[in-house]
Formats: C-alpha cells, structure tokens, sequence
C-alpha cells in the first residue's frame, strides 16, 4: 500500500522527468532559438493541459505539506518560548525567596 506522500513524490517525479525530457530534446535538436522556444512553450501548454488535473493535485499536496510544516514548526516555537519563560519565572521565584529569606534573617530581633 502506497503512502500519500510517496504517491506524491512518484507524480512529481513523473512531471520533472517529462518536462526534463522535452525541454532536453528540444534543446538539442538542431533549429533556430525562436522555432526552440515555440516549441518548448508549446510542449508545456500541451504537457500542461494534458495533466492539469494531476499538476493541480501535486500543486495542493504540495501546499498542505508546506501548512503542515508549519503549523508544526510553530506549535514548536510556542512549547520552547513557554519552556522559556517557566524557566525564567522558577528562576525568579527562587532568587525571590532566597532574597526574602536573608532579608528575614537580618531583621530577627
């Protein structure tokens, strides 16, 4: 069984690899730059529309592993900057009471 990622990965493969190929192909055949260019701009509106549906679904993987990464990420921030400041409060807390403690101390009539 195929993960969703993996899945994924295999299409973006595929695309990369046929775009690769063509703008390759049409990049060592021997013609003129402007017949080049029409030609490769041709092969992507073709490879475009022939897998739009493909390349729209790759697009929105895409997209929501970018979301997840970073809600992840900021759902790490958050615990570290809290971690943080509970660290800094303990630590005032302790210099707090170690201070009222000597002061109690010098006071003791």
């Amino acid at each position: 069984m195929c993960k969703k990622n993996d899945a994924f990965a295999f299409s973006l493969g595929i695309i990369a690899g046929v775009v690769g190929g063509i703008i390759g192909g049409v990049l060592f055949a021997p013609k003129s730059g402007e017949e080049s260019r029409k030609e490769i701009k041709d092969a992507a509106c073709e490879l475009y529309e022939k897998h739009a549906p493909q390349i729209v679904d790759a697009k929105k993987q895409a997209l929501e592993s970018v979301d997840l990464m970073k809600y992840k990420l900021e759902r790490q921030m958050r615990k570290l900057t809290n971690s943080l400041k509970s660290n800094k409060m303990r630590k005032a807390k302790a210099l707090e009471d170690s201070e009222s403690s000597n002061n109690e101390s010098e006071f003791d009539y």
